[in-house]
């Protein structure tokens, strides 16, 4: 019985940086979300209004860690050459 080699060190650094890349996107939602509603919290707090603000940063702080994220996600595809090649 013939065994596998080990896996190339190519392979494990791209291991590697796609878990990174996985640890980082859910800190990036977070984040992005409450970055966005403390704003618009301590805007809300200074003018004395409803929290409409706060809900409004938080959205645009949803939205913004969306956008970061598909920019992370098109660059490392990017870098690692469209995918699997085709062929």
């Amino acid at each position: 019985m013939a065994s596998q080699p080990p896996p190339s060190p190519k392979r494990n650094r791209s291991f590697l940086q796609q878990f990174a890349l996985a640890m980082e996107l859910p800190i990036i939602m977070v984040g992005g979300v409450l970055i966005g509603g403390g704003l618009g919290y301590l805007v809300d707090r200074s003018l004395h209004s409803s929290p409409a603000l706060t809900l409004v940063g938080g959205l645009l702080g949803f939205a913004a860690g969306i956008w970061d994220i598909v920019k992370r996600l098109l660059r490392d595809e990017k870098k690692q050459g469209n995918g699997n090649g085709g062929g």
